[in-house]
């Protein structure tokens, strides 16, 4: 089976960067959608409208990403046996966090539904440079394999 695979390599490779990118317009759009939805008054027509693209945005683009950027990874990881690799360790670790800041995002989402944010728009702003931070170690990780 890996050989198959092998030949379709580069095809999986560009699967996972589009799951990428997909993953990551999520990651930089759901907290600057919390600033905003800090802004509205539990129950108005507001609030519940971005509770609407806040869970769609999840379940139809960052979810499926998320599962795809994993699937794709953790492939080209097995077909190069990059599991020893320092840089490649390192960028599993940072995945690793940028997932946690995912599911993390999704119980603020839980929050909002249920009318119980705490979180001030303020908080969010910081929170929406974490996955940029994230991703700068990643792609000159995966760039320069370092070490």
């Amino acid at each position: 089976m890996r050989e198959w695979l092998l030949e379709y390599y580069l095809l999986i490779k560009a699967l996972h960067i589009i799951a990428v990118i997909a993953w990551m317009s999520g990651m930089f759009y759901l907290p600057r959608l919390f600033v905003y939805h800090t802004e509205t008054v539990v129950g108005a027509a507001d609030y519940e409208r971005f509770c609407t693209m806040e869970r769609r945005l999840l379940k139809a683009i960052m979810l499926p990403a998320l599962v795809l950027v994993w699937t794709f990874g953790l492939t080209m990881a097995w077909l190069n046996d990059w599991w020893e690799a320092g840089w490649f360790q390192m960028k599993l670790g940072l995945v690793a966090g940028l997932t946690w800041v995912h599911v993390t995002n999704v119980l603020f989402a839980h929050d909002f539904a249920r009318g119980k944010n705490a979180r001030t728009g303020r908080f969010f702003r910081f929170w929406n440079e974490l996955p940029t931070l994230f991703m700068i170690a990643i792609v000159i990780l995966v760039v320069t394999k370092a070490f």
